[in-house]
């Protein structure tokens, strides 16, 4: 038996309940919920366009529509910068310490580097550091000279990286042995920072020049060592 089939039976079950009313649809019914799902998918076509792709449909589409894609598009970039607070690596000394980072955690995770310039794997650390910061704007990254930060801190720890959010430190690296010394990579840190939570996937930025590249790394580990005039 077909629930759904008009007959007399059906009509008496639905009459006492057993079955549920029969809603018809009507071609009308039909006919307007394909208008006003074509027209849903006309919509959201658009999301995924950005500005040129927009411009270059403007001949075709209704320019109330595109103007409309248009300012909410340049609305949702205006935000995205004015959440870019950051965007280098800064250099702080110990009066600046507790400003710059442990009450200013409380807005922003940050991420400091104690160092010595005499340090290869500090050298290093700074550069990669220096990209980061401006790949992850909304993260603060801060290097000081580690004795400035900790007085008498041995320079066996170095580098080490104080990881800030929440107005305390949420984690800690001591030396860069877990990734190799010199043989880290940007990428290594990178993700690093990652799972601490100091810096979020989402909110990276395209850097002219920046390489995620391992044999770029190697080249650039060897730039350091020639920098620092040693030969390794």
């Amino acid at each position: 038996m077909d629930p759904n089939e008009d007959t007399e039976w059906n009509d008496i079950l639905r009459k006492h309940g057993i079955l549920p009313k029969q809603v018809k649809i009507t071609q009308n019914d039909i006919y307007d919920s394909a208008v006003e799902k074509a027209r849903e998918e006309h919509e959201h076509r658009l999301d995924n366009l950005d500005l040129d792709e927009l411009d270059e449909l403007e001949d075709d589409e209704d320019d109330e529509i595109l103007n409309q894609y248009r300012a909410q598009r340049l609305a949702e970039m205006k935000a995205e910068l004015a959440n870019d607070k950051f965007g280098e690596l800064i250099h702080i000394s110990e009066p600046d310490y507790k400003r710059e980072v442990t009450l200013a955690s409380r807005e922003s995770w940050i991420v400091v580097h104690l160092f010595r310039d005499s340090i290869p794997e500090c050298k290093l650390l700074n550069r990669y550091l220096s990209t980061l910061a401006k790949q992850y704007k909304q993260t603060k990254f801060a290097k000081i000279i580690s004795v400035e930060c900790i007085h008498n801190y041995p320079d066996a720890n170095l580098p080490t990286i104080l990881v800030y959010g929440k107005g305390d430190m949420q984690a800690q690296l001591v030396r860069l042995d877990r990734f190799g010394g010199m043989r880290t990579r940007k990428k290594d840190v990178e993700a690093y920072l990652k799972d601490v939570g100091a810096i979020n996937p989402a909110q990276k930025r395209s850097v002219p020049g920046a390489s995620d590249d391992e044999a770029s790394d190697d080249e650039d580990n060897s730039q350091v060592y020639i920098d620092l005039g040693k030969k390794y």
